[in-house]
């Protein structure tokens, strides 16, 4: 893997595990972004926090990193209704209501991430093997 895929590996991985840690920390940030008509809350908040710290722990394990990737980008696409919900009704977000536009910025990011994730569903090419012929001497 290249020095800079590598690099965006560990950024990733340890921003997954950063976010979904917070939503035991701060959960009302989480709550807050919630859509009425889904039910369980909480359950949902702590759910969607412990899939990130394991999508964040399990991309840095190469034996994991694939389907954790898959992982990550499930978890993207279920998340973005509370995402919309937040840029339909201007929802607070991180303690007060957020400019609509830049809660209309975010769902674009979405996408974003669910590349960077996709990124590493791919398998690693191998490094060329040694065909024998020439220089040994």
């Amino acid at each position: 893997m290249s020095k800079p895929k590598t690099i965006l590996l560990w950024v990733m991985g340890i921003g997954y595990v950063v976010a979904g840690l917070n939503h035991f920390l701060n959960p009302d940030i989480y709550l807050q972004m919630m859509p009425p008509y889904l039910p369980w809350h909480r359950e949902l908040v702590a759910i969607s926090g412990i899939a990130e710290v394991l999508g964040g722990v399990g991309v840095l394990v190469p034996r994991t990193r694939r389907l954790a990737a898959w992982g990550l980008i499930a978890l993207l696409i279920a998340i973005f209704p509370a995402n919309l919900h937040l840029a339909l009704n201007e929802a607070p977000f991180g303690g007060s209501v957020q400019p609509r536009w830049a809660m209309w910025l975010r769902l674009p990011f979405q996408l974003v991430f669910i590349a960077w994730a996709y990124w590493y569903t791919r398998p690693t090419p191998a490094a060329p093997a040694a065909t024998g012929d020439g220089d040994a001497g």
